[in-house]
């Protein structure tokens, strides 16, 4: 068995880029800067380091978020990562990249009041056209109920 999962919280470093797939799927791709805080080994002082992730998201949502994303923003993403691998000008390329299932706002667009959003629709297994994405219906689990802990497959 494998996991492939990743969480980051970061600040968004360019406007997020929207465009479509020759299939009419929207693809969102932007950019945060996640800081590794490590000690320099000449003053002993705790210094951040900051690390650039590309991260893509697909369909209506990456559509609608487009709107709301902008540099600077601080978000919290939940997402698998991706790795691919391509040749240009005879130079083989590769990059490892997240893709979005989930995306919280930590920040609102004024900095000074701070709201918190969060957006987490349910992950697909293949990313299709928003026409035949449906939400799931949401059910309530009442977990003093006894058949809660029958139901747990482990």
């Amino acid at each position: 068995m494998s996991i492939n999962r990743v969480v980051i919280s970061g600040n968004l470093t360019r406007d997020p880029e929207l465009r479509s797939t020759s299939g009419g799927t929207s693809v969102l791709s932007f950019g945060v800067a996640v800081n590794d805080r490590r000690r320099n080994q000449q003053t002993g002082e705790w210094e951040d380091y900051p690390n650039f992730i590309d991260c893509t998201m697909f369909g209506a949502r990456a559509e609608a978020l487009s709107r709301y994303l902008s540099k600077g923003q601080k978000v919290a993403i939940e997402g698998k990562l991706r790795y691919s691998s391509w040749e240009r000008d005879g130079q083989k390329r590769s990059k490892i990249e997240v893709i979005v299932d989930e995306l919280e706002f930590m920040s609102g667009r004024n900095e000074s009041a701070p709201q918190q959003r969060q957006y987490s629709p349910a992950p697909t297994a293949q990313y299709a056209p928003a026409a035949s994405q449906a939400p799931a219906p949401s059910a309530s689990i009442d977990a003093s109920s006894s058949f809660y802990d029958e139901d747990i497959p482990f």
